[in-house]
């Protein structure tokens, strides 16, 4: 009889020797806790196609970020929910509006232990659920919504965000937007773009949370699901443009641009685990077809082994809490 030569097995024996050898690893620090924050509610709102979540008022939204931090979470991500929307998003960048009041609340009340951060997009403030402002044949009218950007931008930075999620898929956002800020004295206000955005189906979801007023696609602007080399480009542009941080959006369906951009770029590089991979484990661990604790982790730690440094995920704190315990 013959026996192996090579015993690979032997890494793999106990916890404690697989403990030891194992190549990624999984941290509070590096998951992030996308929130809602809806204008005119005065408790949480579920959300009924993402189980666990919600639209929050302010008061409940102090709470959920407040147990974030004391997860050990890395950061919190707000996106804002209008009462009323027009064709320019101009709740967007109102001192007023919803999410820069929600900024001010958050920076005061958990900036000193993880970071504050915001969604830079109009989709949510606009009526026609855009992430720009329309020219009049329809279209959107990129040079006119970097306009909008830019303004949007300094509001959020004015209220206390210290990272732009810039998630518009605009040409030449991250240039624009880091001049500006750079130019009222901003230079310490982190730009995460939003690099490899596709236009996915995984985003069902997301669309209930944000009350989307959306007809028609975003496929002109949103990178098309079967272009690889086309996301790793947008990344790099970013990249010259002055990012400090670039995004692969949804993570597990595109693992592979995620590689690719880690491999081919300088800065960290970040995940969106979206709406509808949160959707699916849940509605899988429901029905009794998958372990729901360990599905989300590896699903963690699969996003975090192809290459991203931090991770977006609605289970931030839930899965924080049980890698700490």
């Amino acid at each position: 009889m013959s026996f192996p030569d090579v015993r690979l097995r032997r890494l793999r024996q106990s916890p404690a020797v697989r403990g030891l050898v194992r190549e990624t690893s999984l941290e509070p620090r590096q998951l992030v806790l996308p929130l809602f924050v809806r204008e005119g509610i005065t408790e949480a709102a579920p959300i009924g196609s993402m189980p666990g979540v919600a639209q929050h008022s302010l008061d409940s939204l102090r709470k959920v970020a407040t147990d974030a931090a004391e997860a050990g979470v890395g950061g919190v991500m707000l996106f804002g929910v209008p009462a009323v929307r027009d064709a320019q998003g101009s709740g967007a960048d109102d001192p007023k509006g919803i999410l820069n009041v929600a900024t001010e609340v958050l920076a005061a009340e958990v900036g000193d232990a993880l970071v504050v951060q915001t969604d830079l997009c109009l989709d949510e403030f606009t009526d026609h659920g855009h992430c720009g402002v329309l020219a009049a044949d329809g279209s959107v009218d990129n040079d006119a919504t970097l306009e909008r950007y830019t303004s949007m931008a300094l509001a959020q930075a004015r209220a206390g965000s210290q990272l732009l999620g810039l998630s518009g898929m605009m040409d030449g956002q991250v240039g624009v937007i880091r001049k500006a800020l750079d130019a009222e004295g901003f230079t310490d206000t982190l730009l995460l773009a939003y690099a490899a955005k596709y236009a996915s189906a995984f985003y069902g979801p997301f669309r209930e949370a944000v009350d989307s007023q959306l007809t028609g696609d975003r496929r002109t602007y949103q990178l098309d699901p079967g272009n690889r080399r086309e996301g790793v480009r947008e990344a790099v542009v970013d990249e010259e443009e002055g990012a400090d941080i670039v995004m692969v959006k949804p993570a597990m369906a595109f693992l592979d641009v995620l590689r690719e951009v880690r491999d081919t770029v300088h800065i960290p590089v970040w995940a969106y685990q979206v709406s509808g991979e949160y959707a699916m484990i849940e509605a899988a661990a429901a029905n009794g077809w998958i372990d729901r604790r360990a599905s989300i982790l590896e699903s963690l730690l699969s996003i975090r082994r192809a290459g991203a440094d931090v991770v977006l995920t609605y289970w931030a704190t839930e899965a924080a809490r049980w890698l700490r315990g």
